[in-house]
């Protein structure tokens, strides 16, 4: 099993236990433990991980953080751990006081769903007030798996985190400015741009009613953002192509009569090309239909499978092949839940390419 879908079985066990564990110290049991197992370290080790490792604050001692992870004798990695149930927002303050009296380069605060990762980016050997990289371990994006795997014991490299801990931390501010803009759009942000809009004096009353329309507006705009572009890239696709797929399909089910190519799988077939075609020629793209799946390929080869879709039965997925060659099934609701994927089908076939380009040197 690869880290992703261990952490993604991580986070389903969490979801599914979380009710059963009622106090902090089965929340560390049940899920900081193997968290922490996951990230690649020995928890019964006690040169890797030490429970109750003693960082004390000046005149106070005994002061104790809940987990620390060695490297080569020291601690690096300090962990505080609260209940599931805790709002995290209030015991930063007990981390951010350890953190300076250690030689750890970063902190992690979790309630066994929540983690946030902090360093010392504003300044040194001073825990950041805010992480740079957050999660919610039951509803973990691709991405953040990405981030996350670079703390796992086989790829941990300081430098190498703390240079995109900095990006990270304010595109994460950046995205929160963004969002509480476009919900509820400050007076500066409208005025922006009513002024471009409206030649006049903006009085309180206009301003209200700018207000409003911003909102709308951008709601408007990320609808159509997603809409035309994805939906109508569709749609052209469809009117280019309707002619050869129906051919494609005739000349598929010909040889396997019990094999029918749905009309939803060719819909899920022309959103994997709309992702794809903004790197690659859609012309390298083609399927194979089965009885138990639809096989999207590159270069019509059956050993380049893009991508499986399971589209027939009451639950639908999509699969791909990781670099296990093992599949990965992902349950999708609606077909346009594939978009969710489009960064896993451009690295399946960067990775084709890759393969091709080093065979063929």
């Amino acid at each position: 099993m690869d880290f992703k879908d261990e952490i993604k079985q991580f986070g389903d066990r969490v979801e599914k236990l979380k009710s059963q564990i009622t106090t902090e110290e089965a929340t560390k049991n049940a899920f900081i433990m193997p968290f922490i197992k996951a990230l690649g370290y020995d928890v019964f080790d006690p040169l890797e991980v030490v429970p109750e490792y003693v960082a004390d604050i000046g005149i106070k001692k005994g002061e104790k953080v809940d987990y620390a992870i060695l490297k080569e004798g020291h601690p690096t990695i300090l962990v505080e751990c609260k209940h599931w149930g805790e709002n995290l927002d209030v015991h930063n303050s007990q981390l951010f006081r350890y953190f300076h009296t250690t030689k750890a380069k970063f902190g992690l605060l979790s309630n066994g769903i929540i983690y946030r990762f902090y360093t010392d980016l504003v300044e040194k050997n001073k825990m950041d007030e805010k992480p740079f990289l957050e999660f919610n371990v039951t509803d973990i994006k691709d991405n953040q798996i990405e981030e996350l795997k670079k703390f796992h014991k086989s790829y941990f490299d300081v430098d190498n985190i703390v240079n995109t801990a900095s990006e990270l931390k304010y595109m994460n501010e950046l995205k929160t400015f963004i969002n509480i803009e476009f919900q509820n759009p400050t007076d500066g942000f409208v005025r922006h741009f009513a002024k471009q809009a409206y030649p006049g004096v903006l009085t309180a009353k206009l301003m209200e009613q700018f207000t409003a329309l911003t909102k709308k507006s951008i709601q408007q705009y990320i609808n159509d953002l997603i809409t035309e572009r994805l939906k109508s890239a569709l749609k052209k696709e469809n009117d280019d192509e309707k002619a050869t797929e129906q051919e494609s399909v005739l000349a598929n089910t010909a040889t396997e009569s019990k094999v029918e190519t749905t009309a939803d799988e060719l819909e899920g077939f022309m959103i994997v090309k709309a992702i794809l075609r903004q790197k690659i020629s859609s012309s390298r793209i083609a399927y194979r239909d089965a009885q138990s799946y639809f096989a999207i390929l590159l270069d019509d080869n059956n050993r380049k499978t893009i991508c499986r879709l399971y589209l027939n039965s009451n639950k639908k997925y999509f699969a791909f092949i990781d670099d296990q060659k093992k599949e990965v099934k992902n349950e999708i609701t609606a077909l346009d839940d594939i978009f969710n994927f489009a960064e896993t089908l451009h690295n399946v076939v960067a990775t084709y390419d890759t393969a091709d380009k080093k065979g063929g040197s």
